[in-house]
């Protein structure tokens, strides 16, 4: 076959280390399209995305030859470097270790995608520690609750 043909879709959750309230309304816009770029310039599709202050979730369609791994490695540095040359952040910004990433069928694109776009109204309900558990055993991922990511009661 001379060509490789795929359909693979990854949702993508990650956090900022600390779990610390700091992307701002004010660069959130921007910091999604910079995230985006990234996502495009390693041959990817980003289909929604949503950057809460403390988390944020991707839905991309990967392409075959490039690993979640990878891509979030490029998105996470990425974006760290361009939130801190731009002095968004007082001290130095990072990402927390690790992320969630979770496959689905061309079926589910539109609900996820909804779902993604609807984060505000979203976490009005529902506390991310619970969501992401929640999605762990959805996706029947055995877990150890030590290796989650960092939590951190939020402050107002």
């Amino acid at each position: 076959m001379a060509n490789t043909y795929t359909q693979l879709y990854v949702q993508f959750v990650f956090s900022v280390r600390g779990r610390e309230n700091v992307i701002s309304e004010k660069f959130r816009d921007e910091l999604e399209k910079i995230m985006c770029g990234i996502i495009t310039n390693q041959g990817c599709k980003t289909y929604a995305i949503y950057c809460n202050p403390d988390h944020t979730h991707i839905l991309v369609g990967m392409h075959p030859v490039m690993s979640p791994s990878k891509l979030m490695e490029h998105v996470k540095s990425g974006s760290s470097k361009w939130i801190n040359e731009k002095n968004l952040y007082p001290g130095r910004f990072s990402w927390q270790d690790g992320f969630g990433a979770f496959t689905y069928g061309k079926s589910q694109i539109n609900t996820v995608v909804k779902y993604i776009l609807n984060q505000p109204e979203h976490y009005k309900k529902v506390a991310f520690k619970d969501e992401y558990t929640l999605f762990l055993k959805k996706f029947e991922i055995d877990f150890k609750e030590a290796y989650l990511f960092e939590w951190y009661e939020l402050k107002s």
